[in-house]
């Protein structure tokens, strides 16, 4: 895993193997940030990453120097790497939650401007996930919430805007 751009551009990580994870592909990730980086000035972002993992997408947008980053996931050995990244690259903006992502959408009080959700593919109610960021009112009306899943999901939501693919990566862009 590496981060792509900005400050720490180039910088290989190296994540324990046994996390319960799969990172978003360097490609994907690229063509993702392309398309931010044409939409958003990042210094101005406050962001959002849920099923956050290995924090992959988490440092490269403060790689990128958004204002901060809130990373939620349920795993403790996922956050207590992004925790240990944390310390090493001295991310003093970015603040990793253990905690159930359903329930942090439910109790989470802030407006974001970017929100990121890379779960498990195959999770049941992936579905979900923009309802509860639009009943909840976590999206800043600029911003975008972006689901990456399968090409097996499909989004029925009066938010959804499209669907960007890059190999069997699929990111679903919402927002008001």
């Amino acid at each position: 895993m590496r981060i792509v751009s900005g400050k720490y551009k180039g910088r290989k990580l190296f994540p324990p193997k046994k996390l319960p994870v799969r990172p978003t592909t360097d490609y994907a990730k690229e063509s993702l940030f392309n398309i931010l980086n044409n939409n958003f000035h990042f210094e101005q972002l406050n962001v959002l990453d849920c099923f956050s993992g290995t924090g992959n997408i988490s440092y490269e947008f403060l790689s990128r120097g958004v204002k901060a980053v809130t990373s939620i996931d349920r795993d403790f050995h996922c956050i207590s790497y992004q925790k240990k990244i944390k310390q090493e690259l001295a991310f003093e903006n970015f603040q990793p939650i253990k905690k159930d992502v359903f329930n942090a959408l439910n109790t989470i009080r802030g407006s974001y401007k970017i929100i990121f959700a890379d779960p498990p593919y195959n999770l049941e109610n992936i579905t979900d996930i923009p309802k509860l960021v639009f009943t909840n009112k976590l999206l800043h009306q600029e911003g975008w919430l972006i689901v990456e899943h399968s090409k097996q999901t499909v989004f029925i939501h009066p938010n959804y805007l499209e669907t960007r693919k890059y190999g069997n990566v699929n990111f679903s862009i919402f927002k008001y």
